[in-house]
């Protein structure tokens, strides 16, 4: 596993530390509100509004909570008027970077972007200027569990992944977007346990970078995924899993 889906595998850890005072639980129900104003609030017709569930459930998120994000999504409760962003730039090194937010207020969340590109040397660019490097793939976390790591790598390629790879006790399974619930169905039903599942960009290119400089782009990085109005952010950074792991640590 590189560098870069280290760093994946670690924000999701953090998010389920997050969890416990909220912040996680607010970002998935906005990814909920969302596909449910867009595509409806019947799951079995609205595979976005699936998937939104079914991490909401991952991450041990109360039914009360997901049915009522659904509720203010499709206009049924009353809430904020949210709308989806997607913000692009370069960090250090030249490393493109994109954001992906659900906001109640665009203006305060494109200038908070700005501000946290700009204070790490970078910039925020022009919709479109970094987009076209990123591709949409599904991404299944599974954790080992004693398992055989070969044994689980060839049951997900029988599964229908396109590829699978390792970090420690971690396998990110990555399938077509269109494949991942059918991969996930397949693995649960082989009694292989699911740790998440969504739909992640993925960098067609990767940028080698030295310590200093990458130490610089994951605490962009990091600073942006704090933003309670962020829901995701990619990057092309191809990290030294030694440098994320020093990085971690703080």
């Amino acid at each position: 596993m590189s560098g870069h889906s280290k760093w994946a595998n670690i924000q999701h850890e953090k998010g389920a530390a997050d969890a416990k005072r909220g912040q996680a639980f607010t970002k998935l129900s906005r990814e909920i509100i969302m596909a449910s104003k867009e595509g409806g609030p019947e799951p079995d017709m609205n595979a976005r509004l699936r998937l939104a569930i079914q991490k909401a459930k991952d991450a041990r998120m109360p039914a009360d909570n997901i049915e009522r994000a659904i509720k203010k999504g499709s206009g049924q409760l009353e809430g904020e008027v949210m709308v989806e962003l997607n913000l692009e730039g370069y960090g250090p090194g030249g490393v493109a970077v994109l954001v992906q937010a659900v906001s109640d207020n665009r203006n305060r969340t494109v200038s908070d972007v700005r501000h946290q590109f700009t204070r790490s040397g970078g910039a925020m660019g022009e919709a479109g200027c970094v987009s076209w490097i990123f591709e949409s793939k599904g991404s299944i976390i599974l954790k080992t569990g004693g398992k055989d790591p070969e044994e689980l790598t060839l049951e997900a390629i029988d599964a229908g992944a396109d590829d699978v790879k390792q970090e420690e006790d971690v396998l990110e399974v990555i399938t077509a977007p269109d494949q991942l619930e059918k991969v996930r169905k397949a693995l649960e039903a082989k009694k292989i346990n699911v740790e998440s599942a969504s739909i992640e960009k993925h960098p067609k290119t990767q940028v080698e970078l030295n310590e200093e400089t990458a130490i610089q782009v994951l605490r962009l990085l990091s600073n942006l995924e704090d933003m309670d109005d962020v829901q995701n952010v990619y990057s092309n950074a191809d990290f030294d899993p030694a440098v994320v792991d020093k990085f971690a640590a703080g």
